[in-house]
């Protein structure tokens, strides 16, 4: 029996992006896979050979040019096909009757709705011809937007040529649609980012916006991002005459819908889906702030129009805003700079006292075991002082099957090294091939109090030891602006001036460099301290516990810590290196004429920053420090003093205008103007 011949290359490539495309509609459409992830992978793997073996082959919407584009220096500004209004909202019952009244005026009483779940993401335009798509944007400021095209080519449940079979495609089509990331994406990628120390999302909405941002497309496509999409802006050619019938058409044209879109006759039915959504919101896999009421005539949309800012016939009725409880949707442990991981709470974001909170700082293993929270739990939310979100505590859910209790992990998140505990706190003692802590202690390094390395903050830092440009310290000191050229967001200009910035850093002060080492215990003003003492990096250095601590604030923890921390090996070779690039300077001797004396520096100065006052006072000896005790020898007082020129005043302290500051100062021998 003779074997039949295999199809030309060109048959194969047709036949195997019309399966590709129709198995991707089944499943981000229909949501009925029929074929497994391994199937659709290896004949898009297949598809893939063929076309590069046969590259005149290639079009522009086969299903393996999704990210084909080079990366941008910047994103275009272009116009909408039509505008893209915002939403007239409100989270009141009266706003959504009086909603209903103006339109049944108009209209009379046969008003029909759509609802469908306010989907809290970042809206876009899509933009079709002969059914490819074209051009996709940001909604910018409703009229123009940024063209993001390359980016949305990316998202793979976005069609790249819309479905023929059943549904005839207009010459254009402009869409309206939500970009989401879905909640257990989302964990992932804060996952990642907080093993690679670098800065977590708040939320979904905020990872979306950033995905779509991101001048190269190829990491827009490392990000998990879906689309739904929910309204016609623009067609040629008539459009479906009702809500009900455009949603069936954009599925049939292949575009994802929300599967929780229904018709509504009367304001109860909207309040019973608004009741029934606000009550499931916490158990959907991605984030909702609301529903949307639209008309479903078409025609009658028309009839109604729209103000110059939103669209008469939709509206926005949104959900109260969470508060004090939230569900807690992870715990992901993040490594720091000191190698301490940190148990970090992800929550649905809640509103506190006027702020919206979204993570929490668990402490450590032992504060979440005592306190029973595992991910899953509905919590009760804080924030500490006004100011630190805390979670106090789980709120019972009879008939609720929990998760597991949480677990430190026994392996870094970052390096997989063997993690160490010491009391309740778990560390990683890798402390310089930690990506996470190397990324921090640079970052550290080149903090304003530190070497002060302008254009070298957290983002950079985390960019240079993830692309390996730095896997050792000192590399920092060896960057050429050629290497730095290559990496996301640096151009010839950003790179040279951060080359520049690193080479001036080597002339420093010595308070500086050993406060930049990120020695345990030792802060800002140990590090001065020290450096006032000593003088010299190498004398600081050999010093034994009992010399730290004849130094004025230094305990025998701290001086254990310091010399534990300059003992280790390791952070001896990285401080040999560093010292062969960087040369600390010892601190000016100060003068004597104020030694002894105590001030505390409140409120704003006219002539000089509160840097420049301290400074004149530390010249002649005296202490700067942060609050008033009985202890203190003067209060200067500038504008807007607050509470420390209370105390000072309570306590008998004396206190000193501008004027008086500058005559203490001239009268022992320091010119001040």
């Amino acid at each position: 029996m003779t074997e039949p011949k295999p199809a030309p290359p060109a048959a194969r490539i047709r036949e195997l992006r019309e399966t590709l495309r129709h198995h991707s509609y089944l499943y981000h459409v229909r949501d009925r896979p029929e074929i497994s992830d391994e199937l659709y992978d290896r004949l898009f793997h297949e598809l893939e050979d063929l076309e590069q073996d046969h590259p005149d082959l290639v079009t522009p919407d086969s299903p393996t040019q999704r990210v084909g584009g080079a990366p941008l220096d910047a994103f275009q500004s272009i116009p909408h096909t039509a505008p893209m209004l915002s939403l007239d909202s409100a989270a009141d019952v009266p706003a959504l009757e009086r909603f209903d009244e103006r339109l049944r005026k108009a209209l009379g009483e046969t008003v029909s709705y759509v609802v469908e779940p306010k989907l809290d993401g970042a809206s876009v335009e899509l933009v079709y011809e002969a059914g490819l798509l074209t051009r996709a944007a940001t909604r910018g400021d409703g009229r123009r937007g940024e063209d993001i095209t390359e980016n949305v080519r990316t998202i793979k449940s976005v069609p790249l040529s819309l479905r023929t079979e059943d549904r005839a495609v207009p010459p254009l089509l402009a869409l309206r649609a939500e970009v989401i990331m879905n909640l257990p994406a989302f964990d992932e990628l804060n996952a990642r980012l907080l093993a690679a120390d670098a800065a977590p999302f708040a939320n979904p909405r905020n990872a979306a916006a950033g995905a779509l941002r991101q001048l190269d497309p190829k990491t827009t496509a490392e990000r998990p991002l879906e689309i739904y999409v929910y309204d016609i802006l623009a067609i040629e050619g008539r459009p479906p005459p009702t809500q009900v019938e455009t949603l069936e058409a954009l599925r049939e044209w292949g575009f994802p819908v929300s599967q929780w879109c229904r018709p509504a006759k009367n304001v109860e039915e909207i309040l019973a889906f608004h009741s029934e959504m606000e009550e499931s919101r916490d158990d959907l896999a991605f984030e909702i702030d609301g529903i949307v009421i639209k008309l479903d005539d078409v025609a009658d949309r028309d009839e109604v129009g729209a103000t110059s800012h939103h669209p008469r016939w939709a509206f926005a009725f949104k959900f109260p805003p969470r508060k004090e409880v939230t569900r807690l949707l992870s715990i992901l442990p993040s490594v720091g700079r000191t190698g301490v991981v940190t148990p970090i709470a992800f929550m649905r974001p809640v509103e506190l006292g006027g702020v919206t909170v979204s993570r929490a700082n668990l402490h450590n293993r032992e504060e979440v075991a005592r306190k029973d929270i595992r991910e899953g739990d509905r919590v009760r939310v804080q924030r500490a002082g006004d100011v630190i979100p805390q979670v106090i505590e789980r709120i019972e859910e009879p008939g609720r099957k929990r998760a597991e209790p949480w677990v430190m992990p026994s392996k870094c998140p970052s390096c997989q090294t063997p993690l160490l505990e010491r009391g309740p706190y778990t560390f990683c003692p890798n402390l310089f091939d930690c990506q996470a802590q190397l990324a921090g202690r640079i970052q550290h390094l080149a903090s304003r109090n530190a070497l002060d390395i302008e254009g070298l903050g957290d983002e950079t830092a985390v960019l240079l030891v993830r692309e390996g440009v730095i896997d050792h310290l000192p590399q920092l000191f060896e960057l050429d602006a050629e290497r730095l050229m290559s990496l996301e967001g640096f151009a010839e200009k950003s790179a040279t001036n951060l080359v520049c910035a690193i080479a001036e850093a080597r002339e420093t002060e010595l308070a500086r460099f050993v406060y930049g080492l990120g020695i345990p215990e030792v802060g800002v003003a140990v590090a001065r301290e020290l450096a006032g003492h000593f003088r010299s990096f190498e004398d600081f250095r050999a010093a034994d516990e009992e010399t730290l601590q004849s130094i004025d604030g230094i305990g025998p923890k701290m001086s254990e810590q310091i010399t534990n921390f300059l003992a280790r090996p390791e952070v001896a070779v990285v401080v040999d290196e560093l010292r062969s690039f960087i040369n600390p300077a010892p601190p000016e001797r100060a003068g004597e004429a104020l030694a002894g004396l105590r001030f505390v520096l409140t409120g704003g100065l006219e002539s000089m920053s509160r840097g420049d006052a301290k400074k004149l006072l530390e010249s002649q000896g005296a202490k700067v420090v942060s609050s008033v005790s009985k202890n203190t020898n003067y209060v200067v007082a500038g504008e807007n003093p607050g509470s420390k020129l209370e105390r000072a005043q309570t306590l008998g302290v004396d206190v000193l205008d501008e004027a008086a500051f500058r005559a203490l100062m001239n009268d022992h021998g320091t010119d001040v103007p």
